[in-house]
């Protein structure tokens, strides 16, 4: 990978290292916040390669709240027991009242964090 890669890759753990217990937020948002916002594929690559990092990437899912990422979770359903043990609500892999449970970084942080 490239270097300009991998410090974008540490720069969107260091945003979802910030994700309050509870709460989740969207590729595209993380993107958005670092000044990318074409970059949510990006962004997604980011949380595949980040399962041997201290990072809670389950707590990221689509614009839509669903559980797009959930494959690169060991077994069928640990993205979303994860969500479940923090409270957040999913049915047929999507976020319920995903408005409520949803954290916007560019809110949290007016200024860029990373």
């Amino acid at each position: 990978m490239k270097p300009d890669t991998l410090s974008f890759f540490e720069r969107v753990y260091e945003v979802v290292r910030q994700i309050p217990f509870g709460c989740v937020t969207s590729y595209g948002a993380i993107a958005a916040y670092l000044g990318a916002a074409r970059s949510a594929r990006m962004v997604g690559y980011a949380m595949n390669n980040a399962h041997d990092k201290d990072v809670p990437a389950h707590r990221v899912v689509n614009r839509k709240g669903l559980l797009t990422g959930k494959h690169h979770f060991g077994g069928t359903h640990l993205m979303q027991q994860l969500l479940e043990n923090e409270g957040v609500v999913v049915k047929d892999n999507q976020i319920q009242n995903f408005e409520k449970v949803f954290w916007n970084p560019s809110e949290a942080f007016p200024y860029q964090l990373a």
